[in-house]
């Protein structure tokens, strides 16, 4: 079992960066993690995630501009975030998965002018 906290969300204007940090509890070396959102209204959906082995898959709607790192000796998992768009406004949330899926609380990134 693992928690997870979300930090580095908040406001920026179109254009702009912010980088997302997800501590975890516990050692994250065995979890697949991952970072997904969800828009008012809409479904929660895939960003990034990272395999334990280190291979990474993003969204399309993401992809060179985002980027997810994994730090096993702090357990925790960032997603660097450049080029920002408003259709990127959501509340962001971790995840861990082994065997079974584990989440943070999420964070709101509002990217706005």
């Amino acid at each position: 079992q693992v928690q997870l906290v979300e930090s580095g969300g908040g406001l920026v204007q179109p254009g702009g960066s912010l980088r997302l940090s997800c501590a975890a509890s516990g050692s994250i070396r065995f979890f697949n993690m991952g970072w997904y959102r969800q828009a008012p209204g809409k479904q929660r959906e895939l960003v990034a995630r990272q395999t334990t082995f280190g291979s990474t898959n993003y969204a399309d709607f993401v992809k060179g501009r985002f980027t997810i790192s994994r730090d096993h000796t702090n357990n925790t998992v960032c997603l660097q975030m450049n080029s920002l768009k408003p259709e990127d406004t959501a509340v962001y949330y971790c995840n861990a998965f082994m065997r079974q899926n584990y989440w943070g609380q999420g964070t709101q990134v509002t990217v706005s002018s």
